[in-house]
C-alpha cells in the first residue's frame, strides 16, 4: 500500500466516523459504487484523475451516483474521490473497505467479525463453495444469491450484506483472502484485535471470558475471539493475533518431546 492511499484511507474512515446516518442502506449503496468504479473503466479513469480539479470530480459523483444515492452517501463518495490513491485498485479497495466499516458501524451491536470468521470456515471446510464463489466465469449476481440462501436467518443482515457483495466482485482475489480483509477491516473499526484459537473442544462461556481477558491484559486491546474446533490438537490451546503464535496445544508438546528425544 503506498502513502497516498494510506492517506487517503486515514481521511475516509474520519469522514465515516464524522458522518451521522450510516445504516445498512449506505453500506449497500458504497458496496454498489464499488462495483460500478471497479467495472467501468471510464468511470474509474474519471474518479482517478488525479491532475484534473477536484470540483470536476466531485461532478462526477454527484452527476452519476447523487440521483440514486443516500446524501450521505454521495457525500462520502465525495470525500473518496478528492483524495490521492495510489492506483485505480486502491481507490476502489478504498471504497469496498468504507462499505465493510460501515456495515460495521451500521449494526453495533452484532458480532460481525464473528460472522465473517464463520462463513470463513465454511468456504475453508467446502472447496466446492469456495470455487463457485471464487469463479471468474460465474454470474456475480448468482454468487451473491447464493450467499444469501446460505446465510439468510442464520446471521445478521450486516454479514449477509457484506459477504453477498464481496463475492459479487472478487476482482481476482481468493474468497478466503476477501474474507480476511474484512474481518481485518471490521476489527480495525472496532477497536479490536481478532485471535484465532484453536482448540481440542468447545470452550465454556467462563473459559473463554478468563482467555479474552488475559489476552487483553496482554496485548493492551480489546480481543475478539474467532474459535476454531480441531480435535487433532488433543488439548490446550493454540492462539494467533496477527502474526503473534501461542502454541500451548498437547501435540505441539507432544511434537516438542519427541524431537528432544529424537536429538
Amino acid at each position: 500500500m503506498g502513502s497516498a492511499t494510506t492517506q487517503a484511507l486515514s481521511v475516509t474512515n474520519a469522514a465515516l466516523g464524522a458522518a451521522s446516518g450510516i445504516d445498512l442502506t449506505v453500506a449497500s449503496e458504497l458496496f454498489q459504487a464499488a462495483r460500478a468504479v471497479g467495472a467501468s473503466s471510464h468511470l474509474s479513469a474519471a474518479l482517478a484523475d488525479f491532475p484534473a480539479p477536484a470540483e470536476a470530480r466531485a461532478k462526477v459523483v454527484a452527476d452519476v451516483f447523487g440521483p440514486v444515492f443516500a446524501p450521505v452517501t454521495v457525500e462520502l463518495l465525495t470525500t473518496v474521490t478528492q483524495q490521492r490513491w495510489s492506483s485505480v485498485a486502491d481507490l476502489v479497495d478504498g471504497i469496498e473497505e468504507l462499505a465493510v466499516r460501515a456495515a460495521s458501524v451500521a449494526a453495533p451491536d452484532g458480532d460481525l467479525g464473528a460472522e465473517l470468521f464463520r462463513f470463513f470456515r465454511t468456504v475453508a471446510e467446502n472447496p466446492e463453495l469456495e470455487l463457485a464463489l471464487g469463479s471468474r466465469v460465474g454470474d456475480s449476481a448468482a454468487k451473491s444469491q447464493l450467499v444469501a440462501s446460505l446465510l439468510e436467518g442464520r446471521e445478521s443482515g450486516a454479514a449477509v450484506l457484506v459477504i453477498s457483495s464481496l463475492v459479487r466482485q472478487t476482482r481476482g482475489r481468493r474468497v478466503r483472502d476477501i474474507l480476511t480483509r474484512a474481518m481485518a477491516i471490521v476489527g480495525d473499526q472496532r477497536s479490536q484485535l481478532i485471535a484465532t484459537v484453536v482448540t481440542a473442544s468447545e470452550l465454556t462461556p467462563a473459559q473463554s471470558d478468563r482467555l479474552t481477558a488475559t489476552l487483553s491484559q496482554r496485548y493492551g486491546a480489546d480481543i475478539a475471539l474467532n474459535i476454531v474446533i480441531d480435535p487433532s490438537i488433543v488439548g490446550g490451546l493454540r492462539v494467533q493475533i496477527a502474526d503473534d503464535v501461542i502454541d500451548a496445544s498437547v501435540s505441539a508438546r507432544l511434537a516438542d518431546l519427541r524431537q528432544r528425544l529424537a536429538g
